[in-house]
């Protein structure tokens, strides 16, 4: 999914691919991840959207269709969900705000945030961001 967030999302393909129903397969995905299948993808693709954005040379439709959204109401919603703005305001701010700093520090910088904590997630505590048994405050 990381690498293939303009596809479209089969979750039906993935439980076959690890041996699962799809509907135990979404609910194993949220306790892992956080969130469902379906979101965690839009996560990516608004991450990609928010680089995109930041370069300046796409508008925003053309952004959207570039990481794999069909609707731009529905990409401008979530965006907006998780950003905390609209793309269009979000290129205004962050188009120049980034230049200069190294692509790593950028990513980091403008890495969306979360309006709702997530539960323990267990791809955090395994990439060293919570300590494993503890859960998230």
């Amino acid at each position: 999914m990381d690498r293939e967030y303009a596809q479209p999302l089969d979750v039906e393909a993935l439980a076959r691919g690890v041996h699962m129903s799809a509907g135990h397969l979404s609910r194993e995905f949220k306790i892992a991840y956080g969130e469902s299948p379906y979101g965690y993808l839009m996560t990516r693709r608004i991450e990609r959207a928010m680089a995109l954005l930041r370069r300046g040379d796409l508008s925003v439709t053309e952004v959207c269709f570039e990481v794999g959204c069909s609707s731009l109401g529905t990409f401008s919603t979530r965006f907006t969900e998780l950003v905390g703005m609209s793309p269009s305001a979000y290129r205004r701010q962050e188009a120049d705000a980034t230049a200069g700093m190294p692509s790593c520090v950028a990513k980091q910088v403008a890495r969306p945030l979360r309006n709702r904590a997530a539960p323990f997630s267990l791809a955090a505590a395994v990439n060293g961001a919570v300590p494993v048994g503890e859960p998230q405050s």
